[in-house]
């Protein structure tokens, strides 16, 4: 992990904490964060949200996000990467999505995929999920620092 990624870490974790600590609504906010991830990281091709539905049990929401459409709007605890981290409470990195066998294809350029669930009170509240067109475009360093992000976006949960 070179210098370079370290302050873009700090500037990342920065850019979070005035966004979660501004003005707005949480949705918006929640855009805000994918719009800094996705300008940040050249090989962030998708970034969004999936939120718990706080009405049908054990079933994520796709909330803002950036990148192409998706028809994975409703995703049930267990299915597919997303679902497989509500459904253990783990982050996911999936180095390739060609050799997974639980994958839902958003598009066929993804190549890899990260997600990070977020929590309140030791609850799922919603995960961050970014897609990458490369493959392994997740080392250990940029888990790290979405993680730390994740701690600090589960305050919107709270409000």
């Amino acid at each position: 992990m070179g210098d370079d990624f370290s302050l873009t870490a700090s500037a990342v974790i920065d850019g979070i904490r005035a966004i979660v600590d501004g003005p707005g609504e949480r949705d918006q906010k929640l855009m805000t964060i994918c719009e800094l991830l996705d300008d940040r990281f050249e090989d962030y091709d998708w970034t969004g949200f999936y939120l718990v539905d706080p009405v049908e049990e054990r079933m994520l929401v796709l909330g803002p996000y950036v990148g192409d459409p998706t028809d994975h709007t409703r995703i049930p605890f267990g299915r597919g990467i997303c679902g497989q981290a509500a459904e253990t409470l783990e982050t996911f990195v999936v180095p390739d999505v060609l050799e997974e066998t639980n994958y839902l294809s958003c598009s066929p350029s993804v190549r890899s995929e990260i997600v990070l669930p977020i929590f309140v009170d030791g609850m799922i509240v919603g995960e961050l999920d970014i897609d990458s067109h490369r493959p392994d475009a997740f080392p250990p360093h940029h888990r790290r620092l979405l993680e730390d992000a994740c701690r600090i976006i589960s305050s919107l949960f709270t409000e």
